[in-house]
């Protein structure tokens, strides 16, 4: 299979499945011939321009995804420019350093401390804070033995920030990317824009 373009490609185009040919060639991704096509997507929708979209960045305490030793394709958070508002989606964090390390391995109460931290620096980041936050997804890889210290902490930790109304959450058992990790939160924060 030959390759046009000098994009990255981490897949191996050898071994596609014929059910990811398929799908690829319907995608516009691969030929008939299965090459893959010289322009996949345009570049920006001719019709409308896209929403303003900002990548926040918070180094001082948290890495980029794209630099792990095995980058991983996402944003640790990203701003969106909506008029008088901004929107603030910070992709699943946990507790993971400023060097893509984890960080207190075996400690549930800690993990989600360091998790608290990293998202209150994407919050401040972008001159927000947990006050602009309406809804969080949790996400505990043992729900049934963590969720109990997880909302003891969660709830201290709102009453001490005084937020009133609270976020709307969801809390979820999930097998999260790295086993040392023991819980993932992701936020969606919205203010008004200065």
């Amino acid at each position: 299979m030959e390759i046009k373009n000098k994009k990255q490609v981490l897949i191996d185009l050898a071994k596609l499945t014929d059910g990811e040919k398929i799908e690829m060639k319907k995608l516009g991704i691969l030929s008939d011939e299965n090459n893959i096509s010289e322009s996949i997507f345009p570049a920006v929708h001719n019709e409308r321009p896209p929403i303003e979209k900002h990548v926040t960045h918070a180094p001082h305490i948290i890495n980029e995804a794209y630099n792990y030793q095995k980058p991983s394709s996402f944003s640790r958070a990203l701003r969106l420019d909506l008029g008088d508002y901004k929107v603030l989606l910070v992709s699943g964090t946990a507790s993971v350093n400023e060097e893509g390390q984890p960080e207190h391995i075996g400690d549930f109460k800690a993990q989600l401390w360091r998790t608290y931290r990293n998202i209150t620096n994407l919050l401040e980041a972008e001159g927000m804070s947990w006050h602009d936050v309406v809804r969080t997804t949790n996400y505990l890889r043992d729900i049934e033995r963590d969720y109990g210290e997880f909302n003891k902490i969660r709830t201290t930790f709102y009453e001490w920030l005084e937020l009133d109304p609270l976020p709307a959450a969801t809390g979820i058992q999930a097998r999260l990317c790295w086993e040392t990790l023991l819980v993932e939160i992701e936020v969606y924060a919205i203010c008004k824009a200065k």
